[in-house]
């Protein structure tokens, strides 16, 4: 589908021509990848790459296209991460409107009537793209490493509690990389455990076939660190960091026995792979924010590694209000989940 007059609008929907987009940027995450973006997809759900050109100037847009249910319409989300638009060429100072209204005419005539995405507060101009079409809502804190600082600044924002988790850590426990397997298997083992601890959705316990292929694409590097005891070398704590572009490590999922909690190995591990990132010359290491970016005990956590911080952002968009609004109607809602501002609301049922 092209839209043409001084500038071009298309819709990518195979991995060839959509990597190529994204290597012609330059600047993306794992979370942009076709590959993920298949991992990621249920069942009836589409990926879609929405590119917009103007000479020089690019556009790109993924986001996962799913019907609604018993109805002939459609609305769009963004993979789990940090997503939304990348850009390449764009400043401040130009102009969005002609985007903008091709990219509403797209969502008419797919009949899609709301679109959510998650937002990348690594990438640049992705606010301005989207500026005046929907809203951008803060949710809260995202905490990361600067890899660019030196391996004492890189370190001076950890707490003293965790300093004191340190010492003790590298005397008794060794980190191991390894995507076997049988890793694979006992990595699922533990993040289903912290699944558990926390009560997750469902939509957390991801199968098998999820870490398999996301460990083995070759779109962008995920890799398994364990944290094992010295004297048992039994695996405590694990987590699949994910690497992209040369830029950016992003600390993904987790998990950790419940039975050396107390210990915090997470601590340990982050530390080890921080310097691991550090040496392979990325820029950043995102560690992460809150449930649901919530300022809460995992925020604090993660606060206690690095004082830096960015602010966590989503785009709502309603195409069709009169449309959203009769589907919201006919379904009851969870008045818990009203006030955490589900959206689209017409998918929050009790």
């Amino acid at each position: 589908m092209v839209y043409k007059n001084d500038s071009v609008f298309q819709v990518i929907t195979g991995k060839k021509q959509w990597m190529q987009l994204l290597f012609e940027i330059g600047d993306f995450d794992f979370y942009h990848t076709y590959d993920y973006h298949c991992i990621s997809k249920s069942d009836g759900e589409r990926p879609k790459l929405i590119v917009y050109r103007k000479q020089d100037k690019i556009i790109a847009l993924p986001i996962i296209v799913r019907p609604i249910s018993n109805t002939d319409y459609f609305d769009a989300t963004s993979v789990y991460g940090y997503v939304g638009p990348l850009t390449k060429n764009i400043t401040e100072k130009f102009d969005t409107l002609d985007f903008q209204l091709k990219l509403n005419t797209f969502f008419k005539k797919e009949n899609i009537i709301s679109v959510f995405t998650r937002l990348n507060p690594f990438l640049p101009y992705q606010e301005h793209v989207l500026n005046k079409l929907g809203k951008i809502e803060k949710l809260g804190k995202i905490i990361y490493i600067d890899l660019l600082d030196s391996e004492i600044e890189q370190t001076s924002g950890y707490s003293r509690t965790t300093k004191r988790y340190l010492k003790k850590l590298k005397d008794s426990c060794y980190c191991k990389i390894s995507n076997e397997y049988a890793d694979i298997l006992r990595f699922i083992d533990l993040y289903y455990e912290n699944m558990d601890r926390v009560e997750a959705a469902s939509e957390y316990y991801f199968g098998e076939k999820y870490f398999r292929e996301l460990l083995n694409s070759p779109d962008f590097d995920a890799e398994l660190m364990f944290v094992h005891l010295k004297d048992t070398d039994e695996a405590i704590a694990a987590a699949l960091i994910v690497k992209t572009s040369d830029r950016m490590a992003q600390y993904h999922i987790s998990g950790t026995l419940m039975s050396h909690l107390k210990i915090s190995p997470m601590r340990f591990l982050i530390d080890q792979m921080r310097a691991k990132c550090s040496e392979e010359n990325y820029n950043y290491f995102n560690i992460g924010g809150g449930l649901g970016g919530q300022n809460d005990s995992l925020l604090q956590f993660k606060s206690s590694l690095s004082k830096k911080f960015k602010t966590f952002k989503v785009w709502k968009y309603i195409v069709d209000e009169n449309v959203y609004n009769k589907l919201s109607n006919e379904v009851k809602t969870n008045p818990m989940e009203k006030r955490h501002r589900f959206f689209p609301s017409y998918r929050s049922k009790f």
